[in-house]
């Protein structure tokens, strides 16, 4: 089939949506799809890039306790026209469909087969109530509904109700694999990672607590701080005025490096405050074989299994959290058998697994318009065959192929 990815925030930037669309293109593209991205630009991009269709500008704004975006064009509708009309696509495959506002018109416009795929997870959230009245119609022109997790699914149901298929994110198990530990942190002290946007949400200021706790009972530890983001002027003030040593700020760092720093890790730490569908970052952490600790939230649980591949502490709690890192550290048994867990689950959530389940949910999807006679008139491939499972082997799984290397599509 001819597929396109749809996602409403600018590609390739940073995000855990965006890497969701990297992985499922590079993987639909491995079992025969012909696949394109369709994106906004930012800043001095070109309008499309090999495999990467732009349409409209992307502006940052506020958004879930995070950074979205906001994609406008004062030709928003005549570019969509022509790049449907020139592409010709079977499929279109939206990521929250419902971000303002390249998804909803080129949903709105599409004369092909519709999937979304919901990432988020929140409480009340005025946005989504407000979206739902206004974006019924929208919402029925959607053939088939993927959940990243049941948390998500939980979320989007109350304002958008309906049947929601539920295919986790993945990980590219083979890159952490490859990964080597750094050597220069590879002096005896234990090393904790943390990974993420310095933002409220996020939880560095109370891993910055829990670490102080531990510093003053004489753990023999080192904090390694990944990211960037509006708190960090916060945290690093914090630890000025109590002069607290032992933490290294790195900064926005590469893909390999980061994947070394997973692998450089004695602990993983992802102290979110709640508002995370899934956690792309902790799966992350247990296939380069890191023994986590992370917030007891409902996107965290259908991920970790409890003191198997991790230990779960309440979110917001300094002295707990402190309390676990601190077990975990001191136990060098413990830490072994949590990152042999953590990896063996990893496997489970591997992009060819993953992309297998979504191709699969395509064909269903595809298969039960045709027995309704309502396939769109921009679907032309052939309807996918039937799926014969053998027994005890799931939908999807053993059908994979493997992967390839790490560039994005189109970028070179």
């Amino acid at each position: 089939m001819k597929i396109g990815l749809v996602t409403p925030y600018v590609y390739p930037l940073p995000g855990g949506v965006n890497q969701h669309v990297r992985y499922l293109y590079e993987n639909l593209r491995l079992r025969g799809h012909d696949v394109r991205i369709i994106t906004s630009s930012h800043g001095l991009q070109r309008a499309s890039q090999g495999d990467v269709l732009r349409v409209g500008k992307g502006f940052s704004m506020p958004a879930n306790g995070s950074v979205g975006t906001v994609t406008l064009s004062p030709r928003y509708l005549s570019q969509v026209r022509d790049m449907l009309e020139r592409e010709q696509f079977d499929l279109l495959h939206f990521h929250e469909p419902f971000v303002p506002f390249l998804s909803p018109i080129v949903l709105r416009m599409s004369r092909s087969v519709n999937i979304a795929t919901f990432h988020a997870y929140g409480g009340f959230s005025p946005a989504y109530e407000l979206g739902s009245k206004v974006m019924g119609s929208y919402a029925k022109r959607l053939h088939g509904r993927i959940a990243v997790s049941a948390a998500a699914r939980h979320f989007i149901d109350r304002f958008f109700p309906g049947d929601y298929k539920v295919i986790p994110n993945g990980v590219d198990t083979a890159r952490f694999a490859r990964a080597v530990p750094i050597a220069r942190w590879q002096d005896g002290t234990r090393n904790i990672l943390f990974v993420g946007r310095f933002e409220s949400r996020k939880g560095l200021l109370d891993l910055l607590k829990a670490y102080r706790i531990l510093r003053k009972t004489g753990c023999p530890c080192r904090l390694l701080v990944v990211g960037g983001g509006p708190q960090e002027r916060e945290a690093r003030r914090y630890l000025l005025t109590r002069k607290m040593g032992g933490v290294e700020f790195l900064g926005r760092v590469s893909d390999d490096e980061r994947d070394a720093l997973f692998k450089t890790a004695d602990v993983y730490v992802s102290p979110a405050t709640g508002r995370e569908s899934f956690g792309i970052v902790l799966l992350e952490a247990m296939a380069a074989g890191t023994p986590i600790v992370a917030s007891d939230i409902h996107g965290y649980k259908g991920v970790i299994r409890r003191d198997r591949d991790g230990l779960l502490v309440p979110p917001r709690a300094p002295k707990e959290l402190a309390a676990a890192i601190g077990r975990l550290i001191a136990d060098d048994e413990l830490r072994t058998r949590m990152a042999a867990s953590g990896l063996e689950r990893a496997r489970e959530f591997s992009w060819e697994r993953v992309t297998a389940k979504v191709d699969d949910y395509y064909g269903f999807v595809i298969r039960r318009l045709a027995a309704q006679n309502a396939l769109p008139p921009g679907f032309r491939a052939e309807v996918p065959p039937t799926l014969r499972i053998s027994s005890g082997q799931g939908a999807g799984q053993g059908r994979g192929l493997p992967g390839t290397g790490t560039a994005g599509p189109g970028l070179t």
